[in-house]
């Protein structure tokens, strides 16, 4: 049986694992074969929403006409470009990543993931972190009808760990993740490593901010209810 009240559900890019600025870079390199010529700060101010609706504001910002074709392979280039970042080896868990799940796991806290990833790219996350879909509950954007900033993800994570939402803490990097926690009546945890920074995270919602997840297991106590 759990020992704690707490689920945790964990956004993956940005939260788990170092790949922010790789999602920015393939991102950069979809949108230059599509001719689409865009500053990397605007792209990294929209990570950690879906792909659809950040190709969508993207292409909308720039009077690009939004086809479904013209997304498709955006999203497929993108895909591609991320995938061969893994295979280089610069993508990689963030400094206690593993540990704090670990120690979550030891403690019988329940904990779940929920990416705005589609499963194309989050398999790897995945396999880096070394977190199997059969035995962890692992909600990606395939499965869910809306990814963030609404709250489909975290509402699925918390239905198939079986716990209360609103009992549930939302740990993510981007102001999305706040967001979509509000919406979904979680608590949210910031984390710095994505990023964004403090006051953007918790003027978005986080009742905490730590620097990444070495950080919030030094602190997991401040958050994490146990009988």
């Amino acid at each position: 049986m759990p020992r704690s009240n707490t689920a945790f559900l964990f956004d993956l890019d940005g939260t788990l694992i170092d790949s922010v600025y790789q999602h920015v870079l393939a991102w950069k390199e979809s949108l230059d074969r599509e001719g689409v010529v865009l500053p990397v700060w605007t792209i990294h101010r929209k990570i950690g929403m879906s792909g659809g609706l950040f190709t969508n504001i993207l292409l909308r910002e720039t009077g690009l006409d939004i086809t479904p074709e013209r997304i498709q392979r955006l999203q497929q280039w993108h895909a591609e470009a991320f995938n061969r970042h893994h295979t280089q080896g610069s993508v990689r868990p963030l400094p206690g990543a593993r540990e704090l799940l670990e120690f979550l796991t030891k403690e019988k806290i329940p904990w779940g993931i929920a990416t705005s990833g589609r499963m194309q790219t989050a398999a790897h996350n995945l396999a880096a972190l070394g977190v199997d879909p059969n035995d962890v509950p692992v909600i990606t954007r395939d499965m869910v009808r809306h990814a963030k900033p609404d709250p489909d993800l975290f509402l699925a994570a918390a239905e198939k760990l079986g716990v209360d939402i609103q009992q549930s803490l939302v740990v993510g990097d981007s102001i999305w993740d706040m967001l979509a926690a509000q919406r979904a009546r979680a608590l949210g945890i910031g984390l710095l490593s994505g990023g964004y920074g403090q006051d953007e995270l918790q003027r978005a919602g986080a009742f905490r901010v730590y620097d990444d997840p070495a950080d919030l297991l030094l602190h997991i106590d401040e958050v994490a209810a146990r009988d």
